[in-house]
């Protein structure tokens, strides 16, 4: 295989990876807020009170904020931005070295 074929199948195979996390953890919110409801309502656990929704309510705004790492964040930010910026910070580099070497030729010698 190919660098680039390569690279491809390895950004393919990590969002897959991650997407398979983000279904993961969104089965497992189903199944434990049935869990806590149960846990609330049926084996009395505190029945006076309906701590279950706030659980849950945590629980979903952390699975919301996974989300929007697989779906948003990482979906632009990805290894190609990451070489882009690595590549524009080289090129900044390199004029602003050329740019001394410039200075550094074209300075007069000091006077003694």
């Amino acid at each position: 295989m190919e660098r680039d074929q390569h690279e491809l199948y390895e950004y393919a195979r990590d969002r897959i990876k991650q997407k398979k996390r983000l279904y993961f953890h969104f089965t497992v919110l189903l199944i434990g807020s049935c869990f806590l409801f149960v846990a609330n309502k049926w084996l009395s656990f505190y029945p006076d009170r309906t701590w279950w929704t706030w659980a849950v309510a945590v629980w979903l705004f952390l699975f919301l904020l996974h989300a929007i790492k697989v779906f948003i964040v990482d979906s632009f930010m990805n290894k190609h931005w990451e070489r882009s910026q690595i590549d524009k910070l080289m090129l900044q580099q390199s004029k602003k070295i050329e740019q001394l070497k410039n200075d550094l030729e074209n300075a007069k010698p000091p006077i003694k």
